[in-house]
């Protein structure tokens, strides 16, 4: 490595993320910067971003800075490359695009230093575009990031793990806003205040009487879609079109089971977009089912669309991540307090109540797919339970005419399902104690599904073996116990001794009471 020092100062910055690998009108991002949103003495942050050249995997990134007082240059080779690159080549690469951007940087450094401006020029090769912004935009905490047009794509991904304003090219001094939201906190927050029993009254522990659980406010217009006036709505054809950039690749996210997931912005919030086909029954029973519930931990509707050939359901950008993301990211699991972690079984486990017990017009709710995977963070850090494809109502659907038995058939009903939701949430909440995502645990460990390698260890007060070893925090070992106790409790549930999700949520909130019945 070659590197020479540059002096640092408090500066404001900008970073401005352009194709390297584009000659004409490769400027317009900076250009567009330097006159709209670049202040006097700011930073601007130059990242130019190619996809790699060379073995597909030879990827390098070359940091090039040019400030004030002169040039600076630090070449530095990636460890994530898998490649071999071969030096006389990676040489030559480098000085072609230290020579190119020397030559079209050039006016922008005779404007920065007119303005008291410091630039900083970044290549980076093969990496992805929004990760690598994400990463220096962490860095660097800037006011504002300008992407080049044909990185569009990417900015509903940047947008969710940033806290400052966007603006994308679309044309030479024209460019799309999207205003700054309350930004991701270092440390996972708690913004909404549940109400938590305290020791006061003994019918459990606040463990956020304890610590700095840290309460940020949110900016207003930074509520989810689904909490604000007006939604959910019936959406038109050219509105999902609008939303979408015509239904184009780009914005596509995944193809499962027949359903295509978009992405998109809908008044300056992200949202996600699920096509069915016309006749797919689970949208009609997704629609059914979610235009009737309301809570503040379930990803509740954005809009629905019945138009065309293909039908449509909106919710709200998963803009953290699922919950299986974020334990399969050591840096982010290690953000997830035991603490947070405990926050995280009181939400989910209240969202599962309300399905079960407080839906009351059209009968009970069962998930059907509780898990990490179907956990997700919104902007505001408020954990919610999503992926209802498998859900379904209880009693009012396909009811015999017989009266006994209906009553039958539904008690049988409600017990399987609530059954199969109160395992499934035993099944998270040793997710959430050991930081093991139970699919990829699976698939890794020859088929040993999670509980069997947990349960056991639990039963005989191995605790130690199943904690997630990331956590070194030693003051939480209450909330630990009180998610153990009921994690075990929802597992052991059997047809002779079932408990309800009201019971484990007691358990898990660290009820005397409720753990004595159990």
């Amino acid at each position: 490595m070659v590197q020479a020092s540059v002096s640092a100062s408090p500066r404001e910055s900008v970073i401005v993320v352009m194709n390297a690998n584009r000659s004409k009108g490769a400027m317009d991002a900076l250009d567009w910067a330097l006159k709209r949103v670049v202040r006097r003495q700011d930073t601007v942050i130059v990242l130019g971003v190619s996809g790699g050249f060379g073995k597909k995997n030879s990827c390098f990134p070359l940091n090039m800075g040019i400030s004030i007082s002169g040039i600076w240059e630090r070449l530095e080779f990636s460890s994530q490359g898998q490649g071999e690159a071969r030096p006389r080549e990676l040489g030559e690469e480098i000085q072609r695009k230290k020579e190119q951007y020397q030559n079209n940087l050039q006016p922008f450094y005779r404007i920065c230093k007119k303005n008291e401006v410091n630039m900083e020029v970044k290549l980076a090769f093969g990496f992805c575009p929004e990760k690598i912004t994400v990463e220096q935009a962490q860095n660097s905490n800037p006011r504002w990031i300008v992407l080049d047009s044909c990185f569009k794509r990417h900015k509903v991904c940047i947008y969710a793990h940033v806290g400052c304003n966007i603006a994308v090219m679309k044309g030479k001094d024209v460019a799309t806003l999207t205003p700054s939201k309350a930004p991701p906190p270092g440390n996972f927050t708690q913004t909404d205040n549940p109400t938590f029993p305290t020791e006061d009254n003994q019918d459990g522990v606040d463990p956020s009487q304890e610590g700095d659980l840290s309460v940020q406010p949110r900016s207003p217009c930074w509520y989810p879609l689904s909490w604000r006036s007006g939604f959910p709505r019936a959406f038109t054809q050219t509105e999902l079109e609008d939303i979408t950039n015509g239904f184009s690749e780009e914005n596509l996210i995944r193809v499962e089971d027949d359903i295509k997931v978009y992405e998109g912005m809908f008044e300056g919030t992200p949202v996600v977009i699920k096509s069915f086909s016309e006749n797919d029954e689970r949208f009609w029973t997704m629609l059914k089912i979610l235009s009737r519930v309301r809570h503040r931990n379930i990803s509740n509707l954005v809009g629905f669309c019945c138009t065309g050939t293909s039908v449509f359901l909106l919710s709200d950008y998963p803009c953290l991540g699922t919950l299986e993301e974020n334990l399969l990211n050591n840096n982010s699991a290690r953000k997830l307090s035991w603490k947070a972690r405990w926050y995280i079984a009181v939400e989910i486990g209240g969202s599962l109540r309300y399905l079960h017990e407080e839906c009351v017009d059209g009968g009970a709710i069962v998930h059907l797919s509780v898990c990490s995977s179907n956990v997700i963070f919104s902007s505001g850090c408020s954990s919610m339970l999503g992926n209802f494809t498998n859900a379904r109502r209880l009693h009012k659907d396909n009811a015999p005419s017989n009266e006994d038995a209906l009553a039958e058939n539904s008690n049988l009903e409600e017990d399987e399902g609530f059954s199969i939701d109160v395992h499934d949430y035993g099944m998270f909440l040793i997710e959430l104690i050991s930081g093991k995502a139970a699919l990829s645990h699976q698939n890794w460990n020859g088929g040993q599904s999670l509980i069997q390698w947990a349960l056991p260890l639990l039963e005989n007060g191995q605790i130690s073996e199943v904690l997630d070893p990331r956590l070194q925090d030693s003051n939480d070992t209450r909330v630990v116990y009180h998610m153990i106790n009921a994690a075990i409790h929802c597992l052991r549930s059997d047809a002779d001794h079932r408990i309800s999700m009201s019971e484990v949520l007691a358990v898990v909130r660290g009820d005397q009471l409720a753990m004595a019945k159990c």
